[in-house]
């Protein structure tokens, strides 16, 4: 826990390496000083069809799952700062997100705390 999940087009791969951005989104994350950075957790489903509106553009979007507990403006400062860092490594792509979703700590449950 956390796990950054990370939507994108397949063709993102040919203006940044997907280790770049996995090692950015970790970074990030890391440099909020919300997670202890072992705990971070980044993965990636590229797509090869998809739909943006009613155009075919690259996109990504970072799905931030964190544990509850943190306030509104430090979720707004982690999702701020994923999208700087990714607008500034993908100059071209239009379409640049991240989201939180909370987990709640009255139903997660990992190998951990068995």
């Amino acid at each position: 826990m956390p796990h950054f999940l990370i939507d994108c087009s397949e063709t993102l791969f040919s203006l940044q390496p997907e280790s770049a951005i996995i090692e950015q989104v970790h970074a990030v994350a890391k440099s909020t000083e919300l997670f202890h950075e072992n705990d971070i957790k980044v993965r990636v489903n590229a797509y090869k069809n998809y739909s943006t509106g009613t155009k075919t553009e690259d996109f990504i979007h970072v799905f931030s799952h964190i544990m509850e507990g943190r306030s509104d403006e430090q979720k707004a400062g982690l999702t701020k700062a994923i999208v700087t860092k990714l607008a500034a490594m993908l100059p071209t792509v239009p379409n640049v997100g991240a989201n939180v979703v909370e987990l709640e700590k009255a139903n997660y449950f990992n190998r951990n705390m068995l």
